[in-house]
């Protein structure tokens, strides 16, 4: 191996290590890159020019117009967060199922799936709902590991489901890297992948998971029924008497026509991801105003967390530029891809390989150091390769889902760890995961071995996919 190679996976490292003792990611990124380019350049194994590349790149993604929908869906979510849509909606859909054994967890499930398919963000939903449904579920005296572990599971959707902020963001990278995979094989009129097919491809792999969800606590209430008590009867009479259908109406109703009005714009081709998200954004207000809690204070809240996570991903976009051209100029991507094409079993096992190192680095990174330090590398290879794109994001979408759930960095853990009560241990709420990441994994095997789950409806909406 080349001394430059060596320097190359070395600079790897060292993001990884200094991302593991906390430091910011899009600093990290390019502090560290430029540090190495530096000292490559003065052993002369580094040619500076690569770096001339870089304001053209930053150009290129304050221009991107399809990562304007990354605000535009963070805006979204926090008006409906702030709002107390999802409030209504848990306490309704609590009292609707809360007849059968493990209604409340069904309604968790349920309500995390609606409000992954109109939020995506995770630390919203499972602080909603762990203030929200972990004292009543306790009270009602559900076993506290399936208590926090369904929050914590039916929390991560919005990270599969569309509009999810991680597919636009793959969307991005694995349209770079499936331009770059095609120059490689010599095809220099290269088709192109966008966001909408991921979210297409998406959609059905998010709703398996759903299910598999749904039927994990249906055993589980015939297994151990003292687990998941229903509620009295009584408390649900009181519910009907107060008008329950009316009220399952008004929950329901205005966030099923903003998930339609998103999704539906993108299936039937009227809209792209982006301007869906604007009319995502525009419904969300509109909701917000109709309701009455959408005061000016609020506003300026929801504006002001819409510009911080707005400014951090696009900070990490410049500082993920950096490594790149570093690590191409180094000759990191050619060591990856003579790695990766000299495995055995070709594409399965590069495959297999890839999502392996990927769930493992979940447990210490999050899935946006994972997007933009690992898939830069290794997608343009397995692309070469002759793996479908739209596939691959889906795979890499649902393995890095799990990012949010393995300890000891997983984020839905933490978010429900501060709103959780002194009796709930950290040990409990990681108990509690072990099967929900189980089923992740489950669901990632199941559209490994049928790739038509994902590659199905984004062939009936488009025609012929990459």
């Amino acid at each position: 191996m080349l001394v430059t190679e060596i320097v190359a996976l070395l600079l790897f490292v060292t993001i990884v290590v200094a991302l593991m003792a906390g430091y910011p990611v899009a600093f990290t990124l390019g502090g560290v890159s430029l540090l190495f380019a530096l000292g490559a350049q003065a052993a002369g194994l580094f040619d500076p020019t690569y770096l001339e590349a870089l304001p053209s790149r930053i150009f290129g993604t304050m221009n991107n117009e399809t990562l304007v929908a990354v605000p535009l869906f963070v805006f979204m979510g926090l008006v409906l967060e702030r709002t107390r849509i999802a409030d209504d909606l848990l306490e309704t859909l609590g009292l609707l199922f809360g007849g059968l054994r493990g209604g409340l967890a069904y309604s968790v499930i349920i309500v995390g799936t609606l409000l992954a398919a109109s939020t995506g963000i995770v630390g919203a939903t499972v602080v909603t709902m762990g203030v929200l449904c972990l004292p009543t579920m306790l009270k009602r005296g559900y076993d506290a590991r399936l208590a926090t572990g369904a929050i914590c599971a039916s929390g991560t959707l919005g990270q599969i489901i569309p509009p999810s902020i991680i597919l636009v963001l793959l969307g991005d990278v694995l349209s770079s890297a499936y331009s770059q995979a095609q120059l490689r094989l010599g095809i220099f009129q290269p088709k192109t992948i966008s966001v909408g097919d991921l979210f297409l491809g998406a959609l059905i792999p998010g709703l398996l998971l759903v299910g598999l969800y749904l039927a994990y606590i249906a055993v589980l209430s015939v297994l151990k029924p003292d687990s998941m008590p229903p509620i009295p009867l009584a408390e649900r009479e009181a519910a009907r008497a107060a008008g329950m259908g009316a009220r399952v109406a008004r929950a329901l109703l205005a966030p099923l026509v903003l998930i339609l009005s998103v999704l539906g714009s993108i299936m039937t081709g009227i809209a792209t991801p982006t301007e869906a998200a604007a009319v995502g954004a525009v419904g969300a207000l509109s909701m917000g105003l109709l309701r009455g809690q959408l005061t000016l204070e609020r506003l300026r809240d929801i504006m002001g967390g819409t510009v911080r996570m707005s400014s951090m991903v696009f900070m990490i976009l410049i500082g993920a530029s950096v490594f790149s051209l570093v690590f191409r100029g180094l000759g990191g991507d050619d060591v990856v891809h003579e790695v990766l094409t000299d495995l055995p079993g070709g594409a399965l096992g590069a495959m297999i390989i890839v999502m392996l190192v990927m769930f493992l680095l979940g447990f210490i990174l999050d899935f946006i150091e994972i997007t933009y330090v690992v898939v830069p590398i290794v997608a343009p290879v397995l692309l070469a390769m002759g793996l479908d794109p739209v596939w691959l994001g889906v795979m890499i979408a649902m393995n890095l889902q799990t990012s949010f759930l393995t300890p000891p960095f997983g984020f839905a853990l933490f978010y429900l760890r501060g709103v959780a009560p002194e009796s709930i241990s950290t040990g409990t709420i990681y108990k509690g995961i072990v099967p929900w990441v189980g089923l992740q994994l489950l669901a990632l095997v199941i559209i490994a071995i049928w790739p038509q789950i994902v590659t199905w409806l984004p062939n009936l909406v488009y025609g012929d996919t990459p």
